[in-house]
């Protein structure tokens, strides 16, 4: 990870010269911003397995903090609410992944098959090895099910073609953490034609997600 956590965060770099210092609220804020974004998008998103280690990490701190606290102090109830709300959004944000893996993993694995060497990794190995095995699984179901059953030329399946893919034509709200200009809008019918827009930081929006798709991967929009 190019970010290092504070002294009162989870992982601590000698070598400031080099790493960006990140403080542990601006670690959470990463990865609120993951979740929305993984929640609100038709299709899996980079996965940000840096981020919930760092997370993981800084939540085992807060945890030996806590037990330092002195019982009946009413810090000890307001920092256990803050560790249960980055507990569920944690969750929350790796449960969606998940969701997504199941729903579309023949796609997710073509994805990554196929991507670019140096272009980073769609999944973590944690969920590569979970997809894989799905796969495997929802083929062996399927041939011990039905396709034994089946004549011999209807005993394969293609699962690209049995499995839809993501809808990047679904509508997303978005705002805007960098101005961007000239951003194409693809028409939603034939009569209209094709134009681009501005999008002024702050301002928020309701647009297809395939339009806005690479600005959420850079950063430069968040989804809402």
């Amino acid at each position: 990870m190019s970010d290092a956590l504070s002294d009162d965060g989870s992982d601590l770099n000698q070598d400031d010269s080099q790493e960006d210092v990140m403080t542990p609220a601006e670690l959470i804020a990463k990865l609120e911003e993951a979740w929305l974004n993984e929640k609100f998008s038709p299709e899996l998103l980079e996965n940000r397995s840096e981020v919930v280690e760092c997370v993981m990490e800084q939540l085992t701190h807060m945890e030996a903090n806590l037990q330092r606290v002195k019982k009946g102090d009413a810090k000890a109830s307001i920092h256990r609410m803050e560790i249960d709300r980055i507990r569920f959004v944690l969750s929350s944000y790796l449960r969606s992944r998940l969701q997504k893996i199941e729903r579309f993993f023949p796609h997710v694995l073509e994805r990554e098959k196929s991507r670019g060497e140096g272009d980073p990794s769609l999944l973590s190995p944690e969920e590569f090895a979970f997809a894989k095995e799905y796969y495997a699984n929802t083929e062996t179901y399927l041939k011990a099910v039905a396709l034994k059953r089946m004549p011999p030329n209807l005993q394969t399946v293609d699962m690209l073609k049995a499995v839809p893919e993501p809808c990047l034509d679904s509508f997303v709200f978005l705002r805007v953490k960098e101005r961007q200009e000239n951003i194409l809008v693809e028409p939603e019918t034939d009569d209209q034609r094709e134009y681009v827009v501005d999008l002024e930081e702050g301002s928020q929006h309701l647009m297809r997600y395939r339009t806005i798709a690479p600005l959420v991967s850079s950063g430069a929009v968040q989804l809402i």
